[in-house]
C-alpha cells in the first residue's frame, strides 16, 4: 500500500501533464464546429474554450515532454517511448480545426520550423530510450510515431494549402471542378410554403458545384473563366441565399478545418490506415509484460489509446459521410469507384448514417443545418448609446470595472451591442435581391465585378429624377461617414415621421439595417471599405452626449437592471423608456439643428443628418410615409451591398473564421451575378460570332 502511494506521489505529475494535453484535443474535437455559427446570446463559453485548447495545448506539449524526459533520466518513467509518440498526434490536432485565424495559414512556414523540432524531439526519445523497455512497446512506439508524425504533417500541409497565396497558385495549375456524374439522388425537392424548393442534400451538392465560383473570388483569381456554371436564371429566391451560405462553408473548410488535405486520396488512404495502426499499437501494449508498468500508468496508456481510437475512427466515418466525398466520387477518373459507391447507393446509404449520428453528437461536421450561415446582424444605435444611464449609482458595475482597468471603450462596445436574425425581416433578403438584380440588368458592374457609382449613387442614378432632392454631399467623403449621417438622419427622420400600423415592419427594417451599418463600424470597420473614421465617431458622439440630459432609469427594477445587466442593445430595449427617451432626443436634436445649424467640426455631420431628414419630411408631405421609407430602405440597401463588394477579400476570409458576416454573403451573391454576366456576354459574343460567319 505504502509502495503504491509512493508510485502515485512520483508518477502523478506527469500523468496529468499527459491528460491536460489529451483534455485539450477533446475541447478541440467538440468545440471547433461552433465557429461556424456565431452566437451573441450569453457568454461565449465554447469559444473562450476553444481559444485556450488552441494556444495552450503545443506550450502543454512541450512542458510535458521536458517533464517525460527528467522522469526517464531518473529510472521513474518507463514508458516515456509510448507516451511521446501521443504527444505528437495531440500536436495534430483534431480534423475539424487547422488554423484558428487567418495569420495561422500566413505563417505556415513558421510552423514548418516548429514541426521540425518537435518531429526531431520525438524522435529523440524513442532513439535515446530505446532500451528501456520490452520489444512490444518498442514496437508499438515506433508504430505510433509514425501515426503521429504522418498525421502532424497533414496537418502543417493543411495550413499551407490554406494560405490564400496557395490557394491562387492551385487554381493556375488545375481546371475548375466539372461534375461529370449525376444520379437520381441528385436533385430532389420539397414543398415549403406550397412551393418546391431544392432540399438541403440537393444544396449541399448544388453548391459544391458552383464552389470554384467562391473559391477564385476570394483570392482574386480570374481562373474561373473557362467555366460556365449556367447561373443565368436561377440567382433568384430564397434557395440560392441557401447555396451562397454553404458555399462559404465550404470555404470555411478549406481554409480553417483539415478539408484540403483530408479530401484527397492520399487523405482517405491515411484516415483508413491510421485506427489500424493505433489498434495494432494498443494490441501490442496489452500483450507486454503486465508487471513491468504500475496501474496508474497502464491506466493512463488505455485512455491515450481510447480516445485516439474514438477520434480517428470518427474522423474516418466523418470523412467518408462528408459531401467533400460525393465531389471527390463525382470527379474521380476511375469509373469502378464511382459505380461501387454512388452508382449503387452505398454512398447515400453511409450519408445519412453519418447525418443521424451527427443529430446526437457535434462533430464539427458536414450536416446541411450547420453550414447555413446563422443569420445573426449585429446592432447599435448612437443615440441609444448617448442616452445610456451614466451616473455612479446607475452605470452597470462590470462597467465601472472595466473603467477601472482601462477597458471602457471594449465595454461600451459590446454591452451596448446586440443582435437580431435576419429571418426576422426577410424584407432585407427581398431588397438584396432586387438591388443585386438592378446591378446586374443595368450592367453597373465593372469587367472586375465591382460597383461602378459610389455608395447611394446606384439608388439615386437609377430613381432619377424622382429622388433629385437628395444631395450628393450628404452621402459624406468617406463611406463611414456617410453611415454616421445616415444613421443620425434615420433616427431623426423616424422621431417626426407619421408612420403607422401599416408600415411598421418597414420601419423595422429600416431601423435593423442602419444599426446594422453602424455595428459594422463600431465593432467590425475591418468589414468596411475606405478609412477608418473612429475620431469622426467619437466627436459625434461627443456632440450627441451634450445636447440632452441623459438617461436615468426610474424604479427599483430599473435601477437594478442597469446595475446587472449584461446587454443594453437597441433591439432588447427597442420596447422600453430607453427607446422612447432615444426618440425624444433624436427629436429634441433634430430641432435644434434645423432652426439653428452649427457648422462647428463636431457638428458638422448632425447638420448633414438634419438636412436629410427634413428632406426626407417634406417628401413624405408632398407623396406619402411609405415612399419616404421606401427610399430609406433602398438608401441603405445600397450602402449594405456597397460595403460588401468593396470589402477586401481577405477581410471576408477572416470573418469566416466566427460565423461569417451578412456582407459576405451579399458580396458572394453580387460575385455570383457578375459571373452570370460574363456568362451571358461569352453567349451573346458566341451567336454573334455564329452569326457573322454564316453571313460572310
Amino acid at each position: 500500500m505504502a509502495r503504491g502511494l509512493e508510485d502515485l506521489k512520483n508518477h502523478l505529475p506527469v500523468q496529468i501533464l499527459v491528460l491536460c494535453s489529451l483534455g485539450l484535443q477533446v475541447i478541440l474535437f467538440v468545440c471547433a464546429g461552433a465557429r461556424r455559427r456565431e452566437t451573441f446570446s450569453g457568454v461565449p463559453v465554447r469559444m473562450t474554450l476553444l481559444w485556450l485548447a488552441y494556444n495552450f495545448g503545443p506550450i502543454f506539449v512541450t512542458v510535458t515532454l521536458g517533464r517525460l524526459s527528467l522522469s526517464s533520466d531518473t529510472g521513474m518513467h518507463p514508458l516515456v517511448t509510448l507516451w511521446a509518440p501521443f504527444l505528437l498526434l495531440h500536436l495534430a490536432g483534431p480534423d475539424n480545426i487547422a488554423a484558428y485565424a487567418l495569420q495561422d495559414n500566413q505563417l505556415y512556414l513558421r510552423s514548418l520550423q516548429t514541426f521540425i523540432a518537435q518531429v526531431t524531439a520525438g524522435g529523440y526519445f524513442l532513439y535515446k530510450y530505446r532500451n528501456t523497455s520490452g520489444n512490444f512497446i518498442r514496437l508499438a512506439s515506433r508504430l505510433m510515431f509514425v501515426v503521429g508524425v504522418i498525421k502532424y504533417g497533414e496537418r502543417w500541409l493543411a495550413l499551407q494549402r490554406g494560405n490564400l497565396s496557395s490557394i491562387r497558385d492551385s487554381l493556375k495549375k488545375q481546371q475548375p471542378v466539372i461534375y461529370s456524374h449525376v444520379h437520381k439522388e441528385d436533385v430532389k425537392f420539397m414543398k415549403i410554403d406550397g412551393r418546391e424548393k431544392l432540399d438541403d442534400e440537393s444544396s449541399v451538392r448544388r453548391a459544391h458545384s458552383m464552389f470554384h465560383i467562391c473559391k477564385c473570388w476570394i483570392v482574386d483569381s480570374s481562373e474561373d473563366e473557362p467555366a460556365r456554371s449556367n447561373l443565368i436564371g436561377k440567382l433568384r429566391g430564397l434557395e440560392f441565399w441557401t447555396i451562397v451560405e454553404i458555399e462559404l462553408s465550404l470555404m470555411y473548410d478549406i481554409l480553417y478545418t483539415k478539408a484540403a488535405v483530408i479530401h484527397t486520396w492520399q487523405g482517405y488512404t491515411i484516415r483508413v490506415i491510421s485506427p489500424l495502426a493505433i489498434l495494432t499499437s494498443l494490441l501490442l501494449f496489452h500483450y507486454s509484460e503486465e508487471d513491468v508498468h504500475g496501474e496508474a500508468d497502464r491506466a493512463t496508456t488505455y485512455v491515450l489509446f481510447g480516445s485516439a481510437l474514438v477520434m480517428e475512427w470518427t474522423s474516418l466515418l466523418n470523412a467518408l459521410g462528408s459531401s467533400w466525398m460525393y465531389a471527390y466520387l463525382s470527379t474521380t477518373r476511375i469509373p469502378w469507384l464511382r459505380y461501387t459507391f454512388l452508382c449503387s447507393g452505398r454512398w447515400d446509404r453511409l450519408r445519412r448514417l453519418v447525418l443521424s449520428l451527427n443529430s446526437f453528437v457535434t462533430f464539427g461536421g458536414s450536416r446541411s443545418g450547420v453550414r447555413r450561415w446563422s443569420g445573426n446582424m449585429g446592432q447599435y444605435n448612437m443615440l441609444h448609446f448617448c442616452t445610456r444611464p451614466d451616473t455612479v449609482l446607475t452605470r452597470p458595475l462590470l462597467g465601472t470595472f472595466a473603467k477601472l482597468l482601462g477597458f471602457e471603450e471594449l465595454w461600451n462596445r459590446k454591452h451596448f451591442s446586440g443582435a437580431i436574425t435576419i429571418w426576422d425581416h426577410k424584407l432585407i433578403k427581398v431588397c438584396i435581391d432586387d438591388h443585386t438584380d438592378l446591378l446586374y440588368e443595368k450592367a453597373w458592374l465593372n469587367t472586375l465585378g465591382m460597383i461602378k457609382y459610389q455608395w447611394g449613387m446606384t439608388t439615386l442614378e437609377y430613381r432619377k429624377p424622382e429622388y433629385d432632392f437628395i444631395e450628393a454631399t450628404t452621402l459624406g467623403d468617406e463611406f463611414q461617414e456617410g453611415i454616421i449621417i445616415w444613421h443620425i438622419a434615420t433616427d431623426f427622420f423616424l422621431s417626426k415621421c407619421k408612420s403607422g400600423n401599416a408600415s411598421r415592419g418597414v420601419v423595422s427594417t429600416v431601423k435593423a439595417l442602419s444599426n446594422y451599418m453602424m455595428f459594422l463600424l463600431v465593432e467590425r470597420p475591418y468589414m468596411l471599405p475606405g478609412t477608418a473614421q473612429n475620431k469622426l465617431y467619437e466627436r459625434t458622439c461627443k456632440a450627441l452626449d451634450g445636447a440632452v440630459s441623459q438617461y436615468h432609469p426610474t424604479g427599483i427594477c430599473g435601477v437594478l437592471k442597469s446595475l446587472f445587466g449584461w446587454h443594453d442593445d437597441p433591439a432588447a430595449s427597442s420596447s422600453s423608456s430607453r427607446a422612447t427617451n432615444s426618440r425624444i432626443h433624436a427629436e429634441k436634436m433634430y430641432n435644434k439643428h434645423v432652426s439653428l445649424p452649427d457648422y462647428s467640426y463636431h457638428n458638422v455631420r448632425l447638420n448633414h443628418s438634419a438636412t436629410v431628414a427634413k428632406e426626407l419630411l417634406e417628401y413624405e408631405e408632398k407623396h406619402s410615409t411609405d415612399m419616404s421609407l421606401q427610399l430609406l430602405l433602398e438608401m441603405w440597401t445600397d450602402m449594405l451591398v456597397y460595403a460588401g463588394n468593396k470589402c477586401s477579400k481577405e477581410s471576408h476570409a477572416k470573418k469566416l473564421s466566427s460565423g461569417g458576416e451578412l456582407t459576405t454573403i451579399v458580396w458572394l451573391i453580387v460575385e455570383h451575378y457578375h459571373q452570370a454576366s460574363l456568362e451571358l456576354r461569352g453567349i451573346l459574343e458566341g451567336e454573334r460570332d455564329h452569326h457573322n460567319y454564316y453571313t460572310v
